[in-house]
């Protein structure tokens, strides 16, 4: 990185955010579906090692200068350990902007073998449940509060007393309120969002890579309308970086990074930053040196060939979907 990375608005919400931000869905708990996730963490899966580990992370992010971290309920310790680490280092309210999600309850029992690791109830009583939970957590950290996962036919977003209930949350505590979609049908609940909830929230979170790039236009639109944009899974869980388990993709990324000075990983993460419309990417690293590789992207200036190289790798988003869905958790 050349230098401190700008600080820009959020959207309208006018939080200060970097373009380039740290996930902690690979740091609060034990079991993960990033490729190689187990690997990076072997020895380091106790609760103290990780707690310790993650505080190492959110140290980098910081030194790094990225100003966004994105955490959720279902995330183990996530929480508690970028609570711990936001005291001990004495940082101010929105000095990292803090977004969490709720929707998932983590029921893996800090167990790398649990038959089943999160449980999705988008219900009203899980609302309520949840929302406790974080607030009591991160406090007047938590600055964006998201419906975590939505699909396009999500009774989720059709549910007025939930939203009632949302809405009660933003004005007792001047939070903001997201959306994060999932699946195939991600450009579906977006323009869903956008037609029946934009009033409502100011970010959505939603999948958007090189294998995946179907959401770019409902993102463009949801920008236009004023909501911030926030990207997750830019390296599609590992599959966008020198773990690439297909022979085309793993070429192509290695053969594009050489001819560009940069690592697969940052490449990718660049070609979501070549998009306007993005206003934070979030890193999902599990290493420090991962981290420092991803943040590398915002210096990737991309030219017509990287792009049409890059362009050319899309799939079909039920096949994206499926094949993710197939990862195991390590």
């Amino acid at each position: 990185m050349t230098g401190p990375l700008p600080l820009h608005p959020l959207g309208r919400t006018g939080l200060p955010v970097t373009r380039v931000g740290l996930g902690l869905a690979a740091l609060g708990r034990p079991a993960y579906h990033n490729l190689g996730h187990g690997t990076d963490l072997r020895g380091r899966q106790d609760r103290d090692a990780m707690r310790a580990h993650c505080h190492a992370m959110l140290d980098a992010a910081w030194s790094l200068g990225l100003r966004y971290v994105d955490v959720a309920r279902s995330y183990g310790d996530g929480e508690a350990f970028l609570a711990s680490w936001l005291r001990a280092r004495g940082r101010a309210p929105h000095h990292p902007v803090v977004g969490s999600k709720w929707g998932y309850t983590y029921v893996g029992d800090w167990r790398l073998d649990a038959p089943v690791h999160e449980v999705k109830d988008h219900g009203l009583p899980t609302f309520t449940d949840q929302a406790r939970q974080s607030d009591g957590i991160l406090g007047r950290h938590l600055a964006v509060y998201s419906v975590h996962s939505a699909t396009a036919d999500a009774p989720v977003l059709r549910d007025d007393a939930l939203w009632d209930a949302l809405a009660a949350w933003r004005d007792r505590t001047g939070g903001r309120l997201g959306v994060t979609v999932t699946g195939p049908a991600q450009a579906a609940a977006v323009r869903h969002v956008l037609a029946h909830r934009a009033d409502a929230i100011d970010v959505i979170h939603a999948t958007f890579n090189v294998l995946d790039p179907s959401a770019g236009q409902a993102l463009a639109e949801a920008h236009r309308a004023g909501l911030g944009v926030v990207v997750k899974e830019g390296v599609a869980n590992g599959r966008l970086t020198t773990r690439a388990p297909d022979s085309q993709v793993g070429a192509t990324l290695r053969r594009e990074a050489v001819r560009l000075h940069t690592t697969p990983d940052a490449l990718a993460l660049a070609w979501i930053l070549d998009h306007p419309f993005v206003d934070v990417v979030l890193s999902g690293a599990t290493t420090v040196a991962q981290l420092r590789a991803n943040a590398a992207a915002v210096d990737v200036a991309l030219d017509d060939d990287a792009r049409a190289a890059l362009g050319a790798l899309a799939m079909p988003a039920s096949t994206y979907w499926s094949r993710r869905k197939a990862l195991p958790w390590t």
